[in-house]
């Protein structure tokens, strides 16, 4: 009998953490995610493991994103050994997203030390190191998508392109005991087929247990054209006020779609006179290795970016600035109008982003567009929520910017694609609902039930389920 039990991710959008017990292998955890929101050194500071790291087997991980990846340094800072298993793409972002998580984690841990000092206590020892992060890196076993894996003689894995982000993937595992085979299909974050860059989630027919996202399972995305057009009319109607537009971006998977479409704007001669700047080393970065993979990915309406040398960076939205250092990122501040302006993080908890709204989310004339889901507690959800006043850097700050979301660049699937993808499996297979808050994952159960005729179960954190 195998068991799966919820450490993360379950009634609750980020955190994704689900531990595998089967006599096949052992101790498995599928993701290895930290929360978002707050300070870094407060988030590590929150993230007890619930179970022993020494006792893990393996790690095998969906995808690249913090919520999913972010607590592995720790795992091994805590005693986990074993093989982190995922694709080449996934490792390669790995290299870039831990790095810089650990970076803002050492600042941050430095900043508070420094505080504890000055009231004479003592200083915080660090949950993990940048040795740790080499660590996870070396650990790192990589596969291609569909190629059969067998990690013993009664587990196989494979993964499958999730559409999410690259290198993103759906993870099926086969574990044999007592001379039955079980499947087990974990969809990871399933990708929104109206995306640009990625391919079309892969689909799968056959599982006994599905863990399944639902982080938009109570609503659909608007149709990429009419969020095109949205995106469009509200470039221009802030360009008529004389304004800037601050985009909080995640660096991964969203600033290159947001390329895509400013170079598409461009080429139509629908933006304006914009000067459009990447303010996020990390972005830059990330996006260099989208250019590498672009082969690999949905090249549908964009064939010029794929057939020959050409790249997101160089070539498709002639008027990009990069910005790397401090000191670059800073001098933007001397430009008062005609910015758009892409920085992280996604859900501005960190990042040059803030640096930006301190400048400029108090003038009416500016504008503020999220283009992803905002987390719970995350200053992003206070903004789209309707925040007048927010504070940053511990000062007040009156929020007059025009503040506008864009659901259709969401890199997610929304409810009704989630409903095709789980329609697919031909038996009765055994559905779980996770990393979705309580309410988007009850209008799942439902419409899962109701359209599908297919049972759901809702998980709560620590819940164990047999199979």
């Amino acid at each position: 009998m195998a068991t799966l039990t919820f450490y993360g991710a379950a009634q609750e959008v980020t955190g994704s953490c689900h531990l595998l017990e089967t006599r096949a292998y052992g101790r498995i955890l599928l993701d290895c995610g930290m929360h978002q929101g707050g300070k870094a050194t407060d988030r590590i500071e929150r993230e007890d493991f619930a179970f022993d790291p020494r006792s893990i087997d393996a790690v095998i991980l969906s995808h690249a994103h913090l919520d999913h990846s972010g607590l592995l340094p720790r795992l091994i800072h805590e005693g986990f050994s074993g093989p982190i298993y995922c694709t080449q793409a996934s490792a390669e972002l790995l290299v870039i997203m831990l790095n810089d998580a650990a970076n803002l984690y050492e600042r941050d841990l430095e900043k508070d030390n420094e505080r504890r000092a000055r009231r004479g206590e003592p200083a915080k020892l660090p949950a993990y190191s940048k040795k740790d992060v080499e660590k996870v890196l070396r650990k790192c076993e990589t596969f291609s998508y569909n190629t059969d894996v067998s990690l013993s003689e009664a587990l196989r894995l494979k993964f499958y392109d999730a559409g999410h982000i690259l290198g993103s993937s759906i993870i099926e595992l086969k574990i044999s005991e007592n001379e039955t085979e079980k499947t087990l299909v974990f969809s990871g974050d399933l990708g929104n087929k109206d995306a640009v860059l990625m391919n079309d989630p892969a689909i799968l027919k056959q599982a006994d247990v599905v863990l399944m996202e639902g982080t938009y399972g109570d609503r659909n995305h608007r149709t990429i054209d009419d969020t095109v057009e949205q995106f469009r009319d509200i470039l221009h109607d802030t360009w008529q006020s004389g304004g800037n537009v601050m985009i909080p971006a995640f660096a991964v998977g969203r600033t290159q779609e947001l390329l895509f479409y400013l170079g598409k704007l461009h080429a139509a001669g629908e933006l304006d006179n914009w000067q459009v700047i990447l303010d996020s080393p990390m972005a830059i970065s990330v996006t260099q290795i989208y250019d590498r993979w672009l082969r690999s990915l949905d090249c549908e309406g964009i064939k010029q970016l794929c057939s020959g040398d050409q790249t997101l960076l160089r070539d498709f939205l002639p008027h990009l600035n990069l910005t790397v250092s401090p000191e670059e990122s800073m001098a933007i501040n001397r430009i008062k109008t005609g910015l758009i302006i892409i920085a992280g993080s996604g859900m501005c908890t960190g990042g040059r982003i803030r640096h930006h709204f301190k400048q400029r989310i108090w003038n009416k004339h500016n504008t503020v567009i999220f283009a992803g889901y905002q987390a719970r507690g995350t200053l992003g959800r206070t903004l789209v929520d309707g925040a007048t006043k927010i504070k940053l850097f511990r000062e007040p700050f009156v929020v007059k910017a025009r503040v506008e979301t864009l659901g259709g660049f969401s890199a997610h699937a929304g409810q009704q694609e989630l409903l095709d993808w789980a329609g697919n499996f031909e038996n009765q297979a055994r559905f779980v609902l996770v990393h979705g808050d309580p309410e988007a994952l009850d209008a799942l159960a439902d419409k899962l039930w109701k359209d599908k005729g297919i049972r759901a179960k809702i998980p709560f954190f620590g819940e164990s389920i047999a199979f």
